[in-house]
């Protein structure tokens, strides 16, 4: 892996061991709704947009399986550093971090790609400001992707009223006392930062190379903690009501049968919110379907994000 500096380019891998599956990106800051982001561009300038949104605890190279098949396949890629992560701004405050400020964010992105609406593809957290950016920017969508995480009213109503829910998300509220979980997690080179991934994906899946990027990501200042006010902001500053909850845009939501954080009812039940809805469960794949699984997403998405409305219409 290459890292670049601000303005430069850098190549990414979709893993250390295939170094030839290779594709240049170019490092640049953005200033949206307060902050800079920091996000790497892929391919054509000309292509149609698509902004990737990572969740935790990754940062924008979550997404290496996914960039150079996108593009390749003639999009414009933006995988951006969310607030409070890796290389961009890191405020203080739960206030910084509400679920609608992180929209915000992403909103202000997308139109800062221009070219008209784009793409947006979001897992965990990404996807759960994706959803949140669908219902409140619809103009700005072309096509949604989200993975492993669902639309924010079945996610709201399952932690109130379903007990296995519930006892899937502990860690949203162990994440909440001040100061202790990042003492834990940073301990013995975020030895249980990295178990908590290693432990909710199939064996094999992150290999030390790669947790070692991630580990300098980690290490930024200010990052962890900022990482973990995401948690802390959800739990203490609840988000606006939707007004209306529906989705317009395509909506492709992906999701790991075997995912041990969130029940994969509540991705049927998200699909029930939208418009016009393809629900793909894999088998056997986890929370970490994009890596686990990268060559079917890659081919799903791909599929999604070219498809014409005539088509996507006869083939519902």
């Amino acid at each position: 892996m290459r890292w670049a500096r601000p303005g430069g380019v850098a190549a990414v891998r979709r893993s250390m061991e295939e170094p030839m599956d290779v594709v240049e990106g170019v490092s640049r800051f953005v200033t949206v709704n307060g902050v800079r982001l920091h996000v790497m561009e892929f391919g054509p300038a000309e292509g149609p947009p698509v902004l990737l949104l990572h969740g935790f605890p990754e940062f924008w190279w979550g997404w290496r399986s996914q960039i150079g098949p996108l593009a390749r396949g003639g999009f414009r890629v933006w995988a951006a550093d969310q607030r409070g992560y890796n290389l961009s701004d890191k405020p203080r405050g739960t206030a910084a971090y509400t679920q609608d400020v992180l929209a915000d964010d992403a909103a202000g992105l997308l139109e800062a790609m221009g070219g008209g609406p784009a793409a947006l593809v979001g897992h965990d957290w990404g996807a759960a400001i994706a959803w949140r950016v669908a219902v409140r920017y619809p103009h700005l969508l072309s096509r949604l992707v989200v993975m492993d995480v669902p639309h924010p009213t079945v996610m709201e109503a399952a932690l109130r009223h379903n007990p296995a829910q519930l006892r899937r998300s502990w860690y949203i509220f162990a994440m909440q006392a001040p100061w202790l979980p990042e003492r834990q997690l940073r301990a013995d080179g975020f030895r249980r930062l990295v178990k908590a991934v290693r432990d909710g994906a199939k064996p094999g899946s992150f290999s030390e190379a790669e947790i070692e990027e991630y580990r300098r990501a980690w290490s930024q200042a200010g990052a962890l903690h900022a990482m973990l006010t995401w948690y802390r902001a959800a739990v203490r500053r609840r988000a606006a009501p939707f007004t209306r909850p529906r989705v317009e845009a395509p909506t492709l939501i992906l999701w790991g049968a075997d995912d041990k954080y969130v029940l994969a009812d509540l991705a049927r039940q998200s699909a029930d919110l939208c418009d016009r809805a393809r629900l793909e469960i894999l088998p056997g794949a986890t929370h970490w379907l994009h890596h686990e699984e990268s060559e079917l997403v890659n081919r799903l998405l791909l599929e999604f994000l070219r498809e014409e409305p005539a088509a996507e219409a006869a083939r519902r």
